[in-house]
């Protein structure tokens, strides 16, 4: 229902958004990308209970293994931004470690492969 000047009140998904978040903003994307590895630290054996329990689920999620960004926000079904918000604000308070993804391997050289390929036929026909 609107008002008489036309004001419309905030859909009630975006409002819980940012009450999750805190109004945070979203982090460097070269800090936290869809393929940055994330877990929960090792010093950090005890949880806080000052945590919310979204921040807590995600916890959770992370004391199980190295998952990626996106792996989290798919398991947790929370929005990939608020994910990305709440494992930042983790990663301050010294709950969770990451490491850059595995590098992608580089492309083998053609010739090698012509010359195996060569091989191979020259040997089994």
């Amino acid at each position: 229902m609107t008002g008489h000047d036309g004001w419309q009140p905030e859909a009630p998904e975006l409002v819980r958004q940012y009450v999750i978040t805190k109004g945070r903003g979203l982090p460097d994307e070269d800090d936290l990308s869809l393929v940055t590895l994330v877990t929960a630290s090792a010093e950090d054996t005890r949880r806080p209970a000052r945590l919310s329990p979204e921040e807590q689920s995600l916890l959770d999620l992370c004391s199980a293994g190295y998952l990626s960004v996106a792996e989290i926000a798919g398991h947790s079904h929370f929005p990939l931004g608020v994910v990305r918000i709440l494992l930042a604000s983790l990663m301050e308070g010294g709950h969770l470690t990451t490491r850059p993804p595995v590098a992608r391997a580089r492309l083998a050289d053609r010739e090698i492969l012509e010359e195996v390929l060569n091989g191979l036929r020259a040997k089994f026909g």
